[in-house]
């Protein structure tokens, strides 16, 4: 739940000492104005599991055994995972007030794949999606050799928000002054909805996150350990922007770091959007009454529906690779369309000048093979010129959007 003006998760009233009951997980102190700030209690180490729980978290590990299963099939897994981590990217921010459509985010990473260290041309909200993307490719290649860690949370954070509007919120750095949740129509901590803790205070929570997500003593499944920490990561919410977009990133890297999934595939944004209401509220009951079963609940129930989502897309994504590959099985040239394809599954924007540096073709043979798909209806040109041309796969660019979406 991002914090800056204009841009927050907005609730509905203003926090209040008596909204807080005995089960609170955490402590109210004073803070800046006169207003308290809510301090989370380390996080559960055990929590006692109801019978609810217990059936799904079976369902959530059979869905994502199957998500993970589903693409292990494929020999190339990327293929899958870039396509459902842009689907993400742009549900993600969404979900922050940023929108942008597929072709805007493709069409922007072509640029900046064929320009690196140029500063590319486009709106904000699609600069923001992109930044996503990049985090998370950011964090994948540092799990090599970086546990998850606050130093890991804030390498992306500063990737998150550089070069975009939330670069004047300290890319990369914890806060350093007190932030808050605003109440729908708020621009004043006074009225606030819920006050994060104060700077010392946070420091310290954060430290026992980082352990939390390393103690070998905490008796929980990795699921419900995810719940927990998304649950402490929010309401520590240890920068001025960007928390809620970091905290839905950590969900699949932990994930892999726990070697759960190869790749990250299991994204709750969507799940989080649909049920935004909800989302919220139950944030807030684990800090105002300790209602840690019902977030536990939610909280699975969304990995349940998400896995079995990212399945379906997954199995979805798999069957037009193979129509693709088999419509241009008879072509002499196969192995260099079937190439294109699968390069189009990764980023579907393309250019003849990197269709030519992928299949180190000269620029007439990689436009010849460009053709070729834009007359099997499988690219289309989306700036109306002669020169310079780009090209989009419409088909792959509609399992980046939301199934509520529009069609690309």
């Amino acid at each position: 739940m991002d914090t800056a003006p204009g841009r927050q998760l907005l609730l509905d009233e203003a926090m209040r000492r008596e909204d807080f009951d005995a089960n609170a997980p955490g402590d109210l102190v004073p803070t800046t104005h006169g207003v308290v700030a809510f301090v989370p209690n380390p996080a559960p180490r055990v929590l006692e599991l109801d019978f609810e729980i217990i059936r799904l978290l079976g369902a959530a590990e059979r869905a994502v055994g199957l998500l993970a299963g589903a693409t292990q099939r494929e020999f190339n897994p990327y293929l899958i995972s870039s396509p459902l981590l842009r689907r993400e990217a742009i549900l993600s921010s969404r979900i922050e007030g940023t929108i942008t459509t597929p072709e805007q985010l493709v069409l922007l990473e072509a640029q900046d794949e064929e320009e690196p260290g140029v500063a590319v041309s486009g709106d904000e909200d699609t600069k923001e999606v992109l930044n996503y993307v990049r985090a998370m490719q950011h964090g994948l290649e540092r799990l090599r050799d970086l546990p998850i860690s606050l130093p890991l949370i804030r390498e992306l954070h500063r990737v998150l928000l550089s070069g975009v509007r939330g670069e004047k919120h300290e890319p990369g750095e914890f806060r350093r002054t007190q932030n808050f949740i605003g109440s729908r129509g708020s621009r004043s901590i006074e009225e606030a909805r819920f006050v994060p803790p104060p700077v010392p205070q946070m420091h310290e929570c954060l430290d026992d996150l980082e352990k939390y997500l390393h103690d070998a003593a905490v008796e929980l499944p990795i699921l419900i350990q995810l719940a927990v920490a998304h649950y402490q990561f929010e309401a520590i919410h240890p920068f001025r922007d960007g928390n809620g977009r970091v905290g839905r990133l950590l969900i699949p890297l932990v994930l892999v770091a726990r070697e759960r999934l190869d790749d990250p595939l299991l994204y709750l944004s969507a799940y989080f959007e649909r049920n935004r209401d909800d989302y919220v509220d139950l944030l807030l009951a684990v800090s105002q009454r300790g209602a840690w079963l019902e977030w536990v609940k939610f909280f699975l129930t969304g990995v349940v529906e998400s896995a079995s989502e990212a399945s379906s897309q997954a199995e979805s994504m798999m069957q037009l690779r193979q129509e693709y590959h088999r419509r241009f099985q008879a072509d002499r040239s196969s192995a260099k369309i079937i190439r294109l394809v699968d390069e189009l599954f990764q980023t579907p924007s393309i250019t003849i000048k990197k269709a030519a540096k992928v299949l180190d073709l000269t620029h007439q043979g990689a436009a010849n093979n460009i053709h070729k798909l834009e007359d099997a209806g499988i690219l289309r040109e989306v700036t109306g010129r002669t020169r310079n041309q780009r090209f989009v796969a419409g088909e792959i660019l509609r399992f980046l959007y939301d199934r509520q979406g529009a069609d690309a």
